[in-house]
């Protein structure tokens, strides 16, 4: 059935596709996609800030048949990260005879020349968190800073796709307004991060002195103080020294732009690691090791792209390690229903030793293996 647009202006990006920029009451209007509700006529403006459909034709040689990068390439006002979040949260519609107007929330969906792209862009949400009342492991709480054991699957602080639910809602319900502000509206207290499946220790600023303080420290990495961050990492393989330090630069990955990749020209980066445990597969040869490692910098994940960089990715990392999806088979049935029932990177942050801020006290915490990992790591000693 052929979909009447109603004619409007047209913004030509270039002679490849041409992009469309309406209201919403105009675009339920005329593109067949709304369901006779009334709609609330919205005033055209910034795509950051006002409610607004967008249309893009694709003509086929854009370079990339992705429809994540076809919008990347074109939308220019919308960061990648947004426009996958949009893809995922089902606003982006393809209109084809085949499959009609159902949302597509595969980023890497293969576009065809011809097929228009609408894309719905909701009014920006109010970027102030809010409390929400989601149960936190205190391990340290006083005035001045508060350490968690944070548990796998929860983010740190809102960003595209992660809105609530976050670390930091959490911390605001639970402190109040007493988080320091310097990290912002979105990120109060965040002086560092773990990545979403990482677990362990974390600590948290409640005001602007113990912010300076802290950030001062993670900056230094314990070069001129006494901080230290330990974490344990079950990697695929044994190191071939029982000691060993990686220093290679950390960057954005040049084609795959969530990822992180060592890359000559990116930031310095160092990681100390030490074998504290190997364990044999079925063969008889080391399938896995237990690692302890110390960060000398901060770099967005950089344990799993040094260890993945020497070839010894995390167990479970789907990211930086799935082409040893294969080593499963060398592991005990046990061992590959750990693995399985793990589903997300086998790394956790261990070990926090820091100056109190206000006090100068040193302070020293250990957060044991949780439940997942302690299972992986008892599977693969039954093994052996």
């Amino acid at each position: 059935m052929a979909i009447r647009m109603a004619p409007m202006a047209s913004a030509v990006v270039s002679p490849a596709i041409s992009i469309k920029r309406r209201t919403r009451a105009t675009s339920a209007a005329c593109s067949g996609l709304c369901t006779g509700k009334s709609v609330v006529s919205v005033m055209q403006g910034s795509i950051a800030q006002t409610a607004q459909r967008l249309e893009v034709i694709v003509a086929g040689d854009e370079g990339s048949v992705r429809l994540d990068r076809v919008l990347a390439h074109r939308l220019p006002d919308l960061s990648r990260s947004r426009l996958k979040a949009l893809i995922q949260a089902g606003h982006v519609f393809i209109l084809q005879v085949a499959i009609g107007t159902a949302p597509i929330r595969d980023p890497a969906y293969h576009v065809h020349k011809g097929d228009t792209i609408i894309i719905d862009v909701p009014e920006a949400a109010d970027p102030t968190p809010a409390g929400e009342d989601i149960a936190l492991q205190i391990v340290f709480e006083d005035d001045d800073i508060i350490v968690i054991d944070k548990p796998a699957g929860l983010v740190v602080h809102p960003a595209a796709g992660h809105e609530t639910g976050t670390l930091v809602n959490a911390l605001i319900a639970h402190c109040g307004t007493s988080l320091s502000g310097i990290g912002g509206v979105r990120r109060p207290g965040i002086v560092h991060r773990l990545d979403k499946d990482t677990t362990g220790l974390m600590v948290v600023a409640k005001n602007d002195l113990a912010h300076a303080s802290l950030s001062a420290q993670f900056a230094d990495h314990g070069k001129t103080g006494d901080m230290e961050r330990g974490y344990l990492a079950f990697a695929w393989g044994v190191p071939n020294r029982i000691r060993g330090t990686i220093d290679a630069p950390i960057d954005r990955h040049p084609h795959a732009r969530e990822k992180m990749a060592v890359r000559e020209r990116g930031r310095e980066a160092v990681t100390h690691y030490e074998v504290r445990e190997s364990f044999a597969g079925r063969d008889g040869k080391g399938v896995a090791s237990l690692l302890a490692c110390r960060l000398e910098t901060g770099r967005t994940h950089q344990i799993r792209v040094h260890l993945s960089h020497i070839g010894h990715p995390l167990l479970g990392d789907s990211v930086y390690g799935p082409h040893f999806k294969t080593k499963a088979n060398q592991l005990g049935p046990e061992s590959r229903a750990a693995l399985a029932a793990l589903d997300r990177q086998a790394l956790h942050a261990y070990l926090l030793v820091l100056e109190h801020p206000r006090t100068g006290e040193l302070l020293h915490w250990e957060s044991s293996l949780p439940e997942d990992l302690l299972l992986l790591g008892n599977s693969l000693r039954a093994a052996l």
